[in-house]
């Protein structure tokens, strides 16, 4: 069972398979792991057992820990931000990512920004759309048609508590092309945050 893994130079933590979205450019639909031999969990791990993983990397031989793997972090929002004090705790400053869909507060049904204060230190949410309509039409998430609305109200407020939050969305994906990548970072910018523009993963089961 994979929970941490080095990518880059950061460790990466897989700690939930569960995700309210079908991305149709996901890599988990095409492969049993990324950088990694096989990131299907057989069970969620405790949050011991994910300390367990991380500190026995150990955390100084990485740049940075970045929540990241194959399903949604924030679907165990409050044992990840428990994990991310106890990393502080043994190492203060230790620069930690959360790499999400922004869908946390449906998830979990209130407001959830405020509690990745001192947790997260780099937010990075994917937009992935210029527009609700496209976003459904790619990312297919349960909440329908309140999920990108609710994407841009938890990036705005997570900006009050987190550091450095920024948009992702994946090149070629977007049935617009270039066109609708540059609508991608108008909308971004209207929120007073930048887009970084992702490659699309392809690979083989």
């Amino acid at each position: 069972m994979t929970v941490a893994y080095p990518y880059g130079d950061s460790l990466y933590v897989n700690i939930t398979n569960h995700c309210p979205n079908r991305c149709s450019f996901c890599v988990r639909t095409q492969a049993d792991g990324f950088y990694a031999e096989n990131l299907w969990l057989e069970r969620e791990p405790t949050q011991g057992e994910i300390l367990f993983h991380i500190f026995r990397a150990p955390c100084t031989a990485y740049s940075s820990l970045v929540f990241c793997g194959y399903g949604e972090p924030t679907e165990r929002l409050e044992d990840m931000i428990a994990v991310c004090h106890a990393v502080k705790g043994r190492y203060p400053g230790f620069p930690i990512r959360l790499n999400t869909n922004g869908l946390s507060d449906k998830i979990n049904g209130r407001s959830t920004a405020r509690e990745l204060e001192g947790a997260i230190d780099i937010l990075s949410i994917s937009l992935n759309a210029p527009d609700a309509e496209t976003y459904n039409a790619l990312c297919h998430p349960i909440f329908g048609e309140e999920a990108f609305p609710a994407i841009l109200a938890f990036a705005s407020e997570a900006k009050k508590y987190v550091p450095t939050v920024i948009f992702t969305a994946v090149k070629d994906t977007l049935p617009g092309g270039d066109a609708d990548l540059e609508r991608c970072r108008a909308l971004a910018e209207s929120l007073g945050i930048p887009l970084r523009v992702r490659d699309y993963i392809k690979t083989e089961k």
